[in-house]
């Protein structure tokens, strides 16, 4: 497991199914991850972030189309651009644990542009002593601040989470982990479907909520031989990632009224 010295590396995520994104495309752009943000583009403003962080040494941003992603970024020897794989899960289990990014393993997405410095130190704090650890955010914390958004959410005995694609992954044992993702990647959003993967016990209780999701994920865990936990953020912001016009309209206000 890691230490509270532990030095990081950053995956950010930032490929798209081929051909024009239809958000990107609405802002006469092709590529999502270079959408602008109150006059930057998404993905400069994640990795902005993640160069706050002293214990993040390198930073290795995932793409179809490396060089386009590079030119959108700062100018730092501790950011490297890669071309993804055919999926999430691939692209992360081929570079996860290499000299390119060695463990531990932050994992976040170039659509996450609200991403704050704080959220990120809390969440890695919290990661130690755990292989796989995913950050999500409760409905009541979602709803105290944006009572009008809309999300996805899993709803299972302790509240309705929604996902704020933050993911630790402390050591190799998460490759299991990796290898059920690339199985279930189009589940992520129904969690019985998503825990059927474990077997129709867990799916069980998961649909007729009578588990709770930090329970799920560690029964999960246990499965894969691996030590799974919840990290329940309390910012409200770390779940809103851009999909639609909407919460590109949304992040612009939030942003400008950070002055950012």
């Amino acid at each position: 497991m890691t230490s509270e010295h532990s030095q990081w590396t950053a995956i950010v995520l930032a490929g798209q199914r081929p051909g024009v994104d239809p958000l990107a495309a609405i802002f006469g752009g092709t590529y999502k991850a270079l959408i602008e943000i109150a006059g930057r583009p998404m993905v400069s403003r994640v990795v902005d972030v993640l160069l706050e962080l002293p214990n993040i040494n390198r930073i290795v941003v995932l793409a179809q189309e490396p060089a386009l992603l590079l030119r959108a970024l700062p100018n730092d020897s501790r950011i490297t651009v890669s071309a993804s794989n055919s999926g999430i899960s691939a692209s992360i289990r081929q570079v996860a644990g290499t000299e390119t990014a060695p463990w531990p393993v932050f994992v976040t997405t170039a659509d996450h542009p609200l991403l704050k410095a704080e959220t990120i130190r809390g969440f890695l704090d919290a990661a130690r002593g755990h292989d796989l650890s995913i950050g999500m955010v409760e409905r009541q914390v979602m709803f105290a601040a944006y009572p009008h958004n809309r999300r996805t959410w899993l709803k299972f005995r302790d509240g309705a989470w929604s996902g704020a694609n933050m993911f630790a992954l402390n050591t190799a044992h998460t490759s299991a982990a990796l290898d059920l993702w690339a199985e279930a990647e189009q589940d992520r959003k129904k969690a019985w479907k998503l825990f059927l993967h474990f077997g129709p016990w867990l799916a069980f209780r998961a649909l007729t909520r009578t588990i709770s999701l930090r329970g799920a994920l560690l029964q999960a865990g246990r499965r894969l031989n691996l030590s799974a936990q919840l990290v329940a953020l309390n910012d409200a912001e770390a779940a809103i990632d851009v999909d639609k016009a909407s919460d590109h309209q949304l992040a612009e206000k939030i942003l400008k009224a950070r002055h950012l």
